[in-house]
């Protein structure tokens, strides 16, 4: 017999079967090629559109990103309805089937479908972008990517946190970048009450405009919050262009007013408390009190 009708065979021989519907290998292997040419196709037109079109419109990488991938969902569902369709399984009764097999594995796939869903919803709404510097669940980064089901973020310590997609939607979540860069920080620090106010506060200026990281526009501003129990407490508020340094411009910032109010003989006090000792009784009086009541 000739080898390619061996073959022939083997590939047209049903290894299921569904009512009158059989799978045979060569279904299944042209079902799979479908699904590998839809999965070519998308990674295809997602290389042109990030080469030309998102070139010439200027869009920014987190909406190429969410643009990239709605269109590989798209693609990659129509490639799968195809190829279903070509194994001759009826999408009705398929449906009606995975609704089935969702209600007895729903509870095993709530956190997994929670997730997925919260992603999409980033992709539309996008409260979070690639590139964005954000802080969620205690954690400060930068956005790498965000997947269908979590979202990955590049820390400070040069570490990457893997964030259910869940979190960006149920919980608070601060983005330094959602519609600007810009942002505003503080250094507060305590002078004693003997310190000249004016000295105090044309010192933090200072302080704040010669940083070279200090935006000019907006100026560098200064508050008198209050009056402390061992200080007179001010605020130096400043804006700076990028998000992730601001700890360390907080830093720089705290180093300088230590060094310009040492110069000025500024002192920043401790904490202080008054510890008041009341007089205690005299040893004879209460010696004597205590025989005069062993008398009687």
């Amino acid at each position: 017999m000739n080898p390619w009708d061996n073959l022939r065979k083997v590939i047209e021989e049903p290894l299921i079967s569904f009512g009158e519907i059989e799978i045979t290998p060569a279904i299944l292997l042209t079902a799979t090629l479908i699904i590998l040419i839809a999965y070519s196709i998308s990674r295809f037109l997602q290389r042109m559109l990030r080469r030309s079109v998102f070139e010439q419109i200027h869009i920014n990488k987190g909406s190429q990103s969410a643009i990239c991938r709605l269109l590989h969902i798209v693609i990659m569902c129509i490639g799968v309805f195809i190829a279903i369709e070509y194994t001759g399984i009826n999408l009705t009764t398929l449906a009606a089937v995975s609704a089935v097999l969702l209600v007895g594995i729903g509870l095993g796939l709530q956190t997994i479908t929670h997730n997925f869903i919260s992603g999409l919803i980033m992709l539309f709404e996008r409260p979070v972008q690639e590139g964005d510097f954000v802080e969620v669940d205690g954690v400060q980064g930068r956005v790498q990517a965000v997947n269908a089901y979590s979202t990955k973020v590049y820390t400070l310590d040069n570490v990457t946190i893997i964030v259910p997609n869940s979190k960006f939607l149920s919980e608070n979540v601060t983005n330094w970048s959602f519609e600007e860069s810009k942002v505003r920080i503080h250094a507060s620090v305590g002078v004693s009450y003997g310190a000249d106010v004016e000295l105090v506060a044309e010192t933090l200026l200072e302080v704040g405009r010669a940083h070279p990281e200090v935006l000019s526009d907006p100026e560098p501003q200064m508050q008198f919050l209050g009056f402390g129990d061992s200080s007179l407490n001010f605020d130096l508020l400043v804006w700076i262009e990028d998000p992730p340094r601001q700890l360390f411009v907080i830093s720089d910032l705290n180093f300088a007013i230590v060094r310009a109010f040492r110069e000025r003989d500024i002192t920043i006090p401790f904490p202080q408390r008054d510890l008041h000792v009341r007089s205690a009784v005299p040893m004879s009086v209460a010696t004597q009190a205590d025989g005069n009541a062993k008398k009687e």
